[in-house]
């Protein structure tokens, strides 16, 4: 480092110091994104005298390394002649202690970091914000996913209206009427506990003991707050699911679908009907022209997003990739894809394109940046830029689906599979039933046997009489079958983040190997899954849906909140929400921490977001 007390030359800032090899002049940099502060003399310095470089002094070394800075070309470089440089300026290396972290360092450590960033572009630490609907939740142990998803739900005025945040006389009348005799066990109890707390504002005030302090400015300390500790209702909404009991992370955007079908098993449905939405899907046999529609109700919408990488990982560096724009991704999904199909009206195999739009729009919609890729069949998350529109608004006007058209003739409905069971022996059955056993189990046992002698056939009955599989369905009589996968193995790929749709036809192609069904995926990250076992066909058209949403244009919507993740994996990490609120503009929820976010940083987390929440305009 510098001599003792050294400071800078324009202000008194005595870290973040950089030397002039040219004269000797000592100015501060400027002030790094990640606390590193500044006040940029060393630039001023540049710009008045044209002495293009100058050395970090803190980062000095008896070795003659330096980070070594030239503001002509705006760039780091490398000094080789570091000492000697340093010797015309009065500096001797042999007697230096490198004190501070270099660039680099600063760099890697900033990239390592789970946690995000609570300074702006000054280097000074963001202020914390108060009062109602701004106040934040304590971390239970890798709770930050739903501490994330319950900030962002918790500023929908459906919530808000349904739970009594606008009103503590309904939140008082349901303890009143209440039947379950804790509310601990009761979620309705549990959700209007948590909109009276972080709407109300009556317990975000700042903390005695919860302060921060800028690593770089002493005098940079700021005072959050203590925040609600929700451990009620995690226990609650958790209970009996094999993941969000744990207090293991979790993935942000099936908690919210979770706690969404928690809320309508509970009766609890009418708030979540502002995410509800139907998505349809059109199959056109390209020979007979017949056609098939299907519309499904969905709460979000996963968008695969394309990864190509710019620049490879390298030593405590991360991958660069290529940024895309969201409405392109959404238009992906929105398009239409040929498939083979085996088509009942043709009844062969033909090839058919298949069309995906939507029958409804929502009044929240929910868009799920599904950005992954599989290392050693375990799905990593990648940093793809994702970008908005500079207004923040998205419409999806040109996707609305069309319904059944005047001139369309339906497809007549799937053929049934064929039965790969034999035809079983008439008398053998008849005296196997008349000895009262079940025809599922004299069809298992005649076909365990050869399927002619009922006296050897009742013998292996009595020996199997115990199997756990003695009434489940036949192989080949109902059991899943290429056309319907093994549920376990769509279960697991669903776990995932792929849809189940995705996961049959993934299945399907790879001959149920789940491994080559995962890496089909990955391949094929456009692709919306199965229609070939839809449901019955429906011939509701945009003005009469038979799902949640409205097909009423314009669908026009804005950003209103984004949840942001860091770390390898959505199972890992650390999830926080931005909001934009009326008062405030954009605000940062990290747990217990709510800070105004600067500009510069909402832009730069935005395109690195994991769930994007729209409110309809």
């Amino acid at each position: 480092g510098g001599p003792p007390g050294a400071h800078c030359s324009s202000c008194d800032l005595k870290e973040n110091l950089w030397l002039c090899l040219t004269c000797g002049s000592l100015g501060c940099g400027r002030s790094q994104y990640g606390g590193t502060g500044g006040n940029g003399h060393g630039l001023e310095h540049w710009r008045n005298t044209q002495h293009p470089v100058s050395v970090k002094v803190g980062t000095i070394t008896p070795e003659g390394t330096a980070d070594a800075y030239c503001y002509a070309c705006d760039d780091s470089r490398v000094d080789p002649e570091l000492a000697v440089h340093l010797k015309n300026v009065g500096i001797d290396v042999l007697t230096q202690t490198k004190t501070e972290k270099s660039m680099t360092e600063l760099q890697i450590e900033q990239n390592l970091k789970f946690d995000f960033s609570m300074t702006g572009e000054d280097g000074k630490l963001f202020q914390p914000v108060f009062g109602p609907g701004l106040t934040g939740l304590q971390n239970l142990g890798n709770s930050c996913y739903m501490a994330s998803v319950l900030q962002a739900i918790f500023t929908l005025p459906s919530f808000k209206s349904y739970y009594g945040a606008t009103s503590s006389n309904t939140t008082t009348e349901h303890a009143v009427v209440c039947a379950v005799a804790l509310p601990a066990d009761c979620l309705e109890c549990q959700m209007r506990k948590i909109a009276d707390g972080l709407c109300s504002g009556r317990y975000s005030k700042p903390s005695a003991l919860n302060t921060t302090q800028n690593d770089n400015n002493a005098e940079d300390t700021v005072r959050f707050q203590d925040g609600l500790r929700p451990a009620s209702f995690k226990a609650l909404v958790g209970k009996g699911h094999a993941e969000f009991a744990t207090m293991r992370q979790q993935d942000a955007e099936e908690f919210l679908e979770h706690l969404l079908a928690s809320l309508r098993s509970a009766n609890q449905g009418a708030p979540t009907d502002v995410f509800r939405f139907g998505i349809e899907g059109r199959l056109k046999c390209n020979e007979c022209g017949k056609v098939r529609y299907r519309v499904d109700e969905h709460d979000s919408i996963g968008v695969p997003i394309p990864a190509k990488e710019l620049k490879p990982a390298g030593e405590g560096t991360k991958a660069e990739y290529e940024s895309v724009q969201l409405t392109d991704c959404l238009g992906t999904v929105a398009g239409e894809e040929a498939l083979e199909y085996l088509c009942p009206s043709c009844d062969k195999k033909v090839i058919a394109v298949k069309r995906t739009r939507f029958a409804t729009f929502p009044d929240i919609f929910v868009v799920h940046a599904k950005k992954f890729q599989l290392v050693n069949w375990v799905p990593h998350k990648l940093d793809v830029p994702v970008l908005l529109p500079n207004d923040d608004t998205i419409t999806l006007d040109k996707y609305l689906g069309t319904g059944i058209q005047p001139d369309e003739v339906v497809l007549p409905d799937d053929k049934p599979a064929p039965s790969s069971l034999p035809e079983f022996d008439a008398d053998a059955m008849a005296q196997l039933s008349s000895m009262g056993f079940p025809e599922i189990r004299c069809k298992r046992a005649l076909l365990a046997t050869g399927n002619s002698n009922a006296a050897v056939a009742m013998e292996w009955l009595f020996l199997h009489m115990e199997d756990p599989d003695i009434d489940d369905p036949l192989p080949g009589g109902g059991a899943p079958t290429a056309s319907q996968p093994n549920p376990e193995q769509v279960a697991m790929i669903v776990d995932m983040g792929f849809t189940p749709a995705q996961a049959k036809k993934a299945l399907r192609e790879s001959k149920g190997n789940p491994e080559q069904a995962v890496e089909w995926l990955f391949s094929h990250p456009d692709d919306a899954g199965d229609t070939e076992e839809v449901a019955p066909t429906t011939n509701a058209t945009p003005s009469q849906p038979k799902v949640g949403g409205t097909s009423v244009l314009p669908a026009k919507y804005r950003l209103k909140a984004f949840i942001s993740h860091k770390g390898p994996s959505v199972h890992s990490g650390h999830y926080v929400a931005h909001i934009h609120t009326e008062n405030e503009g954009w605000v940062l929820y990290n747990d217990e921490k709510v800070v105004r976010a600067d500009s510069e940083s909402v832009a730069a987390l935005k395109p690195l977001a994991y769930l994007y929440i729209f409110e309809k305009v």
